[in-house]
């Protein structure tokens, strides 16, 4: 037997730092190289914090140079001076302003990924997918036939949530997931949708299934995600409309938090700790908007050695007797967490 304290909690066997890692950076008008990032991303989501700029999203499948946005319905675009190449510590930008405005600052969330693509025939369409089983991330790209298919997703475990979109189809982007009623239900990232329930059959530890029409038509790209102890949360949780918001237990002290509303209207809100230093947090951005950071004490959140708590009623994370879904990584496991 042994005492009950942290000091006795098992080991994490995934090292937050070095599968997810949020880095600032300011524009400088000019070529730069973002570093900082502690290995080489496979998949960059940037977003501009200081003024209007739609989040642009890069993978090692798509190539550097092509990018998506998450706010638009948009197909994939290509700028040669702009997001250029993914480097052994980060990234290479070139002189647009799209992602490299002179003095504006960004923020960048890197995944890793499994580097070069390898080929997957587990579903009824082959894939090609670079993936990170033991962190629980996956990217997949495959050919869309417009119809309901199966797709291999190359990880160990059912993803529970999956972001999706055509790259040569304009449409939105899906969003299925498992963890709100254990059935498929789903979203739009692009929208502040409530979630629906999803025509489509549950995924597997090999496959995901996609339905047809946007969901699954032209070239197409995922990404993939499910939980890890010490590394990552997909979950759910019940708002409580009080400042002394519900506490949510993530298991690890996070680095980012994304929330969206189940059951009504509201933003995909993100959090991180590199913007927010200290608590409580108020600095949020939005997936399905293109507009600068917002820094609302309305909105207010703080992050725990375990997990994060709500200060605030506002209906968009603590709305009373609403559902909500949360992706979260981690900044450190609980073991070695502090208290901020």
């Amino acid at each position: 037997f042994l005492a009950l304290c942290t000091q006795n909690l098992p080991d994490a066997t995934v090292i937050p730092s070095e599968n997810f890692n949020p880095v600032l950076y300011t524009g400088t008008g000019g070529t730069q190289s973002i570093t900082g990032v502690g290995f080489q991303p496979d998949f960059s989501w940037l977003k501009e914090r200081t003024s209007t700029s739609s989040n642009a999203l890069f993978d090692v499948i798509r190539g550097a140079t092509n990018y998506l946005k998450s706010n638009t319905t948009e197909v994939e675009g290509t700028e040669a001076t702009g997001f250029t190449a993914f480097d052994s510590d980060g990234f290479s930008l070139g002189n647009s302003g799209f992602v490299n405005e002179h003095l504006q600052t960004y923020v960048a969330w890197n995944w890793k990924a499994g580097g070069t693509a390898v080929s997957n025939s587990n579903g009824s369409i082959t894939s090609q997918v670079s993936a990170n089983p033991s962190a629980g991330f996956s990217i997949v790209s495959w050919v869309g036939t417009n119809t309901t298919g199966s797709v291999g997703h190359s990880l160990s475990q059912i993803p529970e949530l999956i972001i999706s979109k055509s790259r040569t189809v304009v449409g939105d982007w899906i969003v299925p997931t498992t963890v709100i009623d254990g059935s498929m239900d789903y979203s739009r990232l692009n929208t502040t949708n409530a979630f629906a329930t999803y025509g489509v059959t549950a995924t597997t530890s090999s496959i995901f299934y996609t339905a047809g029409g946007a969901g699954n038509r032209g070239d197409m790209i995922a990404y993939c995600f499910h939980s890890v102890d010490g590394h990552s949360r997909v979950g759910t949780y019940i708002g409580n409309g009080n400042a002394d918001g519900p506490f949510v237990n993530c298991g690890f002290r996070p680095a980012y938090v994304m929330i969206k509303r189940t059951n009504s209207t509201s933003s995909w809100q993100i959090f991180d700790t590199d913007r927010d230093v200290t608590n409580v947090m108020s600095r949020q951005l939005k997936a399905e908007d293109s507009a600068a950071e917002n820094n609302n004490t309305n909105q207010l959140i703080d992050f725990t050695s375990n997990g994060f708590k709500f200060r605030s009623t506002n209906g968009g994370y603590n709305g009373s007797a609403s559902s909500y879904i949360f992706l979260a990584f981690a900044e450190s496991p609980f073991k070695h967490s502090n208290a901020r």
